[in-house]
């Protein structure tokens, strides 16, 4: 789970104007680094299920959001890849 701090500087690189906290590009970019702290987490607890169930859950969200974007504007869907580092 990500720290106020963490997220709030997420909001802050991601967002399209001064009060946005819940546009697609913050909510993808939160969600992979969610992703990215499970990740780490499981490399070490390999039999924590829960958490991997949580995991998929979150993977499977981004990958609703991502495809949303890619659907409405795919310039800013190329732009928030590239940023994110995924394929």
């Amino acid at each position: 789970m990500l720290d106020k701090k963490a997220k709030d500087k997420i909001i802050e690189k991601f967002r399209t104007h001064d009060k946005d906290t819940g546009s697609p590009q913050v909510q993808t970019a939160i969600l992979s680094a969610e992703i990215k702290d499970l990740v780490e987490h499981l490399k070490t607890h390999k039999k924590d299920f829960s958490s991997r169930r949580g995991l998929l859950k979150k993977i499977s969200e981004r990958r609703k959001k991502l495809k949303y974007l890619e659907t409405e504007d795919p310039k800013v869907f190329k732009q928030l890849k590239e940023k994110l580092g995924l394929k």
